[in-house]
Parts: C-alpha cells; sequence; structure tokens
C-alpha cells in the first residue's frame, strides 16, 4: 500500500477526493492508498521530525509498552510518551491498553497501517 504525505491543507484534499470519487462513480478500479494531509509544510515539520520517524520505524518492527520504547531508542521515557501522543494524533501510531500481571495495566505503542509502511 502506497503512503504519501502532502502538506497542501483541506484545498488539496478536497481536490483529491473529487477526483477518486470520479473514478469511482465511472466504476474505474482505484488503488489502494493513505494520504496524510497536512496544512502546511510547518505543521508537516512539527509532527515528522527525526527522533519521530526513527520511533515510528522501531514501533513498526514490534509492539513496545513506552517505557521499553524508550529504553530501545536510548531516550526520556516522557520525550517518548510526548512523542506518541503526537503520532498517534497524526494516525501513524496507536496505543492499546494489556494487562500487566502483577503490576496493572500498560499501554503498547503499535502502528496503524500508516505506520506499518514507510514514512
Amino acid at each position: 500500500m502506497n503512503v504519501t504525505v502532502r502538506s497542501d491543507g483541506f484545498e488539496g484534499y478536497k481536490k483529491r477526493a473529487r477526483a477518486r470519487a470520479a473514478k469511482l462513480a465511472r466504476r474505474e478500479q482505484v488503488r489502494p492508498e493513505v494520504t496524510i494531509t497536512f496544512d502546511n509544510p510547518l505543521a508537516m515539520l512539527e509532527v515528522l521530525t527525526a527522533e519521530r520517524i526513527r520511533l515510528c520505524e522501531t514501533a513498526r518492527r514490534q509492539a513496545f509498552s513506552i517505557t521499553a520504547l524508550a529504553a530501545e531508542l536510548k531516550r526520556d521515557p516522557k520525550s517518548v510518551r510526548r512523542d506518541v501522543l503526537k503520532l498517534e494524533a497524526a494516525g501513524v501510531l496507536r496505543t492499546q491498553e494489556q494487562v500487566n500481571p502483577g503490576h496493572g495495566r500498560v499501554r503498547i505503542v503499535v502502528p496503524t497501517e500508516i505506520g506499518r509502511a514507510h514514512v
């Protein structure tokens, strides 16, 4: 599946959505794809920093808790938690809660379909 990152905002999204809808109306085959659209290049750079891309690459290999992910990346857990929240809001990662026997619950970081592809 192709993943495209764009910074052309709502107008670009609207243009692509109309073109896709026209193809579907003509019963043309439409390839599955994922597009992340940002309002502008600065908004894109705010979310997709070098450390966050490295975080995505690591999370794509295997599911980690935030603490284990921070240890794997040799980063502060608070910074990793902040980055995970930002990437989760962008739809690149998601977290799910799991029971941690004897220790309560733990949040596990897993990639979405977007995160499984190369960001």
